[in-house]
């Protein structure tokens, strides 16, 4: 875990452009690299590659199940908000997470201080 994340030394958050999560997770997809050394090279954390997968396979599935044949593009509006906020319930999810590691590292920076 050391030098990444925000855990005191880590390194500057980054954005990506849509189009360069496309190029990692299509890297992620063909096995050319693991999360870790997808992160190395764009320069992001590995939560960052992990979120990145995600949310491409939540589109991917979105958009697959509304090119249902004889039905171009129509998907019902619950099924589409019910979709929408699965998504919100995960993001929030991996946040939650995010802050619950960030602070078991700054309790622990601070009883090793003491």
């Amino acid at each position: 875990m050391t030098g990444h994340g925000s855990g005191g030394r880590g390194r500057r958050k980054k954005f990506l452009t849509a189009e360069q999560k496309y190029e990692l997770w299509t890297a992620l997809v063909r096995g050319d690299a693991t999360q870790r050394q997808l992160a190395d090279r764009w320069g992001v954390d590995r939560t960052t590659v992990a979120k990145v997968a995600q949310v491409a396979k939540h589109g991917a599935l979105s958009a697959l199940e509304a090119s249902k044949p004889g039905r171009p593009g129509t998907v019902d509006p619950r099924d589409q908000q019910l979709r929408e906020l699965q998504d919100e319930i995960a993001r929030l999810t991996e946040a939650v997470k995010e802050q619950a590691i960030e602070l078991a590292v700054l309790r622990g920076k601070q009883r090793g201080a003491w």
